[in-house]
């Protein structure tokens, strides 16, 4: 297929600059992948689709404050964007400056120093010197909230809860899983005493989930890596699941990425067990998905990954219909925007 198939007109105030101001407030476009029906409702409503016994599985990633700004030692401005933190004084980062940094010289961030040891393709890998403390706590005392490029706004003081799932407590992300974003811990907790079961994976999300795709044969696409943990009992939770009959409904394209991942390299649901690596992944039409039933996602970029994704697990045709009737009913788009409650299309 060829990237322009994926292209959208997309009204720039249709961008979500704010989330809603209730979690579960905002709207849901329900989409079922065999009929191509939707249905215009509230998030809350997504309930509604869950049924005792049914598994939800959610992204426990924490976002990292994860931008920085600095210095070279001559002065000139650049911007970090940490991609991934290797060990307690080392980050792998996106540098941006009127000229790349050479391995070899020194950013300095307020009372931090970062040594540039190396580079990787367009990224830098950043030692931090001359203190004991870590990337984390060093990061927490200086860094922003890396709100997305479409975001059209400096991070303030309410988006450090904002962009931020109620139930992230892994740290590594430098982007949210922004469909958990809509959940709250009440509304958790009624799906829990509907007699659903939940169950928590990791994808650490890079800023490469906003790198654009280049290719015209969307086959030619690389995707970039990021690391993955799917627990024991998480795979044991989805083959009982599956046993007895119940759906797996993935909370973000992350958790798809995580749990196909997992099952891609067992080859079956029934040979599914922990996996913890990194993935590149790349869902596009014609994958033939092996565990997710259900799909609650946020709507995405024009001619991205994700939603080719979502078309794979939607149905091409079924998806850009769905996308044209969102723009057409002036829904929210992306981060902060408005979701989906996609069932799988299996005929």
């Amino acid at each position: 297929m060829q990237l322009s198939d994926f292209n959208f007109e997309l009204p720039v105030e249709l961008i979500a600059q704010y989330p809603c101001k209730d979690r579960t407030g905002c709207r849901l476009l329900a989409l079922d992948g065999n009929t191509g029906e939707t249905r215009d409702l509230k998030f809350y409503n997504v309930i509604d689709f869950l049924e005792p016994g049914d598994l939800l599985v959610f992204n426990d990633t924490k976002v990292i404050p994860a931008r920085i700004f600095g210095n070279k030692e001559t002065g000139a401005k650049v911007e970090i964007l940490v991609e991934r933190i290797y060990s307690k004084d080392c980050i792998l980062a996106h540098t941006r400056a009127s000229r790349s940094p050479k391995p070899g010289s020194v950013i300095v961030v307020g009372d931090y120093r970062f040594e540039v040891t190396d580079r990787r393709d367009d990224l830098f890998v950043l030692s931090l010197t001359g203190t004991d403390e870590s990337v984390f706590d060093v990061l927490d005392k200086i860094g922003h909230v890396p709100l997305p490029p479409y975001i059209n706004r400096p991070d303030d003081s309410s988006d450090k809860d904002d962009y931020q799932t109620v139930y992230g407590k892994i740290p590594g992300a430098v982007a949210a899983p922004t469909a958990g974003l809509h959940f709250d811990e009440n509304f958790i907790e009624q799906i829990r005493e509907k007699g659903v079961n939940t169950a928590f994976v990791t994808l650490h999300v890079g800023a490469g989930t906003f790198q654009p795709v280049k290719e015209s044969r969307i086959e030619d696409h690389k995707m970039h890596a990021e690391f993955v943990h799917v627990p024991e009992e998480v795979t044991e939770l989805i083959r009982r699941t599956k046993s007895s009959g119940h759906k797996v409904i993935a909370v973000g394209t992350t958790s798809v990425r995580s749990l196909e991942s997992c099952a891609q390299e067992a080859g079956t649901v029934e040979n599914m067990h922990e996996y913890s690596k990194d993935t590149s992944i790349f869902i596009y039409p014609g994958y033939e998905y092996k565990v997710v039933d259900a799909l609650i996602t946020n709507f995405h970029l024009p001619q991205s990954t994700l939603i080719m994704l979502v078309s794979a697990f939607a149905g091409y045709e079924h998806t850009m219909n769905a996308y044209n009737h969102a723009v057409a009913e002036k829904y929210r788009f992306f981060s902060y925007g408005d979701a989906m409650y996609i069932t799988r299309k299996t005929v």
